[in-house]
This record gives structure tokens, sequence and C-alpha cells, in this order.
């Protein structure tokens, strides 16, 4: 591997970058290695275009889905490698909810941050436990953080001068996982505002809303559990509604 191979992949991890090596181990190229960099700084190339196309398309499914080894494509042994940032929780609003939502995320080896503009609610004192902590609009806040397939961010303020802004970032973001807090009728009208601004319905689905999945809890740590379920499930590529339906008949 060159060194500014290596280079690359270390300013990566450094900058919490989802990234993806490819090394040819057969063939003309052997030795050649492809490197991509969040989902399209691609560079490199094992000089066959189907090869090169095929390499490309599994570079980006291992920015999802992680692991290294080898495989097979288009005749020629490949070796994959993948440089993920740890999974990183995003909290919009610093309510009572957030506080065991962050300690639960942490316990499960997530990077955690909380976001509220309101500096009587955002501070230390309550959220001792979280990485980073920043007093600021939802799209100031965001804007200081990569938001990258790993993303696992939740609106917890119950107030659209708060959950739009933050939308708006997230809706054109690549994370993982949206949900925002709420009862049923104020999910849909959150989707009639968002659909009235333009969004597609496509752009929307990605909202889980109400947050979480319904395992009738009620207190701040049961909603934060139900929350974190959800995130599991869909991180997992599971349906949280089909995950719930066979918790239930299990």
């Amino acid at each position: 591997m060159k060194a500014d191979t290596y280079a690359a992949i270390r300013a990566a991890i450094q900058a919490s970058i989802p990234a993806a090596t490819a090394t040819c181990l057969s063939g003309d190229a052997e030795g050649q290695v492809m490197f991509l960099r969040a989902s399209d700084s691609f560079d490199g190339s094992f000089g066959d275009p189907a090869l090169d196309q095929a390499v490309r398309a599994r570079l980006l499914e291992k920015l999802d889905e992680g692991g290294a080894g080898a495989e097979e494509l288009e005749g020629v042994r490949v070796f994959f490698d993948s440089y993920l940032p740890p999974p990183h929780l995003v909290v919009i609003g610093a309510v009572h909810t957030a506080i065991p939502l962050v300690s639960i995320a942490r316990i499960m080896g997530f990077d955690t941050t909380v976001i509220d503009a309101r500096g009587v609610f955002a501070t230390e004192e309550r959220f001792p436990h979280s990485d980073d902590l920043i007093e600021a609009w939802p799209d100031e806040g965001l804007a200081e953080i990569n938001l990258h397939h790993g993303v696992a961010a939740v609106i917890l303020a119950h107030d659209e001068k708060f959950e739009d802004p933050a939308l708006d970032v997230l809706l054109k973001s690549e994370v993982g996982y949206i949900g925002a807090i709420g009862s049923r009728k104020t999910s849909q009208e959150r989707l009639e505002r968002l659909k009235a601004r333009g969004y597609t319905d496509e752009q929307l689905a990605r909202i889980h809303g109400p947050v979480g999945l319904n395992l009738g809890g009620r207190a701040p740590e049961e909603v934060a559990i139900s929350i974190m379920a959800e995130i599991v499930a869909v991180r997992n590529g599971v349906d949280p509604a089909r995950a719930l339906a066979t918790a239930k008949s299990a």
C-alpha cells in the first residue's frame, strides 16, 4: 500500500470519516489498492472498467456494513477493509429523557453529543456523561458534527422552531437514523408541515416518529430504552415494526 493511501486512511480515521480500501490479490493489478473516503471520494484503479465498477459498488457497501475479508469479483480476488468511526448518538433537546438516553448509548459504545440552545438545560451538571455538549440552535450545532451513516440523530424538543431547523440539516445528510418525539398526531402534523416545504415522501420516510418502539413505557428511562431499541433495529437492517411484532410472539 502506498504511503499516500496510508495517509488518507489515517486522516479519515482522525476526522471520523468512514473509509474503505480494496486490495487486488490476483491478476495483472495484484497489489494495487482502491480507496473510498466517505461516499464519493474514490482513488485508484485496477485497470479494468468492469472490475473497477464492481469494486466501487462493494466499497460503498462496506461503508455501511463494515468488516474485512477477501471476495471474488469479475474473476479476481479482492481484499476489502473498512475503517468506520464509532457509532454516534446526537440528541437535539437536553430534556429529561436525554439523560438516560445518553447513558444507555454510552454503555453500547456510542459517542454522544447533546445539542440545545437553552443554556439552563444544556449543562455539564445534567450531562457529565456526554462526550460533547453544544449550546447552540440545532442547525448550528449539527454543522459542527460529521453527519456520517453511523450517526443516529434523535430530536426530543417538542417545538417546531427546534425540530424544523434540525430536520432541514438531517434530511439532507447521510445519517443512518432520524427520530423525532411526539404523539401520532404531532408526528403527522410534522410530516404535513415538511411536505408543504417541498420534502418528498421518500425523504420523510426516513423520520421515525413517534420515536422509539412502542414498549408502553412512559418514564424517561423507559422511553430512552425504546429509542435505543429502535436505533439498534434500524442499524441491523430490521424494520422496527416487525422487530416489535416478533418480540411479542416470542
